[in-house]
């Protein structure tokens, strides 16, 4: 992992001529850093997201995530308040100053229900389902695909309201791939982009010609409602015990017991007809061929 350019505490960075002073680190991945700001001009605190741009190539991912969040303007899809590109000593970094949630993401709600030994409610679930799959059928009317959907790229404000983020990984949605070395670049992007345990299984094993869609998103978006109502996603385990997802994603999933707490989910004409509640999930209904 390369090394940030040093924040230090209470010191000031300027985006667009206005500055925001360090509170405190947030997360710590292995290309990304999360920072709490505060802005001097306006007391409100926001997420500074630093990307480590190691190439040229590394910076036209970074300008790409720029892209896809200016694309959007949408209430469940998290917005860009500003950003730049930071050079010093050869180094780069992209900066992304981003609105600050302080609920946190859809993940760490999750976590802290299951170590209350507690689940979370049938209309939480609908709500919170209803907002990502409004903010997914935005991505795909664009013609993009988010390709790495997971509970924490979810977050989630004071109202429950779920904020798709980390645009990172998003691309055109339908991807054409012609031969075998089309298949084999998209696959090995895939392994590097898309979250083993919540990647569609046409994205594990590319086929040489075939066309990849906005579907995969779908598969991401059914794992999500299973974490909701289980607490862990479908291969969640299967990925920690070191077995292999790719078979498992060829099989059926089975439905442990808590699942039928869920009055709404217990058969498969309700479960159709409430999916039909919500406009975009017909999507899913058709997909799967319920």
């Amino acid at each position: 992992m390369g090394q940030a350019l040093c924040i230090c505490l209470r010191s000031a960075i300027t985006i667009d001529n206005k500055r925001y002073y360090f509170i405190q680190k947030l997360e710590e991945g292995g290309f990304s850093y999360v920072d709490l700001v505060e802005g001097a001009h306006d007391g409100r605190f926001y997420a500074l997201k630093r990307i480590l741009c190691h190439d040229r190539e590394g910076r036209k991912e970074a300008q790409t995530e720029v892209e896809m969040h200016r694309l959007f303007n949408h209430p469940n899809i998290l917005s860009l308040t500003a950003h730049t590109f930071m050079e010093r000593g050869g180094k780069c970094e992209a900066w992304l100053l981003l609105p600050y949630i302080s609920m946190g993401s859809l993940w760490s709600v999750l976590e802290k229900l299951r170590d209350k030994g507690s689940s979370m409610p049938e209309s939480r679930i609908l709500h919170i389902l209803h907002g990502i799959s409004e903010g997914l059928k935005a991505i795909h009317d664009k013609g993009y695909a988010h390709r790495d959907l997971k509970p924490t790229n979810v977050l989630l404000d004071e109202n429950d309201r779920p904020l798709l983020m980390d645009l990172g990984s998003m691309n055109k949605a339908r991807i054409e791939v012609r031969g075998s070395r089309e298949a084999m670049t998209v696959q090995d992007w895939a392994a590097q982009r898309c979250t083993i345990s919540y990647r569609a299984p046409e994205l594990f094993n590319v086929e040489s010609h075939c066309i990849i869609d906005e579907r995969t998103d779908i598969w991401s978006l059914g794992c999500v409602l299973y974490c909701m109502m289980m607490l862990e996603g479908p291969y969640d385990l299967i990925f920690q015990k070191g077995d292999s997802v790719a078979l498992a994603v060829q099989n059926p999933v089975s439905i442990p017991q808590p699942f039928y707490l869920y009055s709404a989910f217990h058969d498969t004409n309700r479960c159709k007809a409430t999916l039909q509640k919500i406009k975009f999930l017909q999507y899913l209904v058709v997909a799967y061929q319920w």
